[in-house]
C-alpha cells in the first residue's frame, strides 16, 4: 500500500523531491492532489519511517 508523506506546493518542488528519494534508492510516486494544484508525494508504507528520515535532510 502507497502512503502520502508530504504534499508539495508545486509540480517542480514535488519532482525536486522524487528525484532526491530516488537517487537515495526509494521507490516514489507523485500525484496531483485533489483539492487545489499541490502534489502528493507517496512511497511504500513499508519504507515510510525511513524516508521520513531523509525526507527531514531534504527539506532543511
Amino acid at each position: 500500500m502507497w502512503t502520502v508523506i508530504y504534499i508539495a506546493p508545486s509540480a517542480k518542488i514535488a519532482e525536486r523531491i522524487q528525484q532526491r528519494l530516488t537517487d537515495e534508492g526509494f521507490l516514489v510516486k507523485v500525484r496531483e492532489a485533489k483539492v487545489s494544484k499541490q502534489y502528493e508525494i507517496l512511497v511504500p508504507e513499508s519504507e515510510v519511517h525511513e524516508v521520513q528520515e531523509v525526507l527531514g535532510t531534504i527539506l532543511h
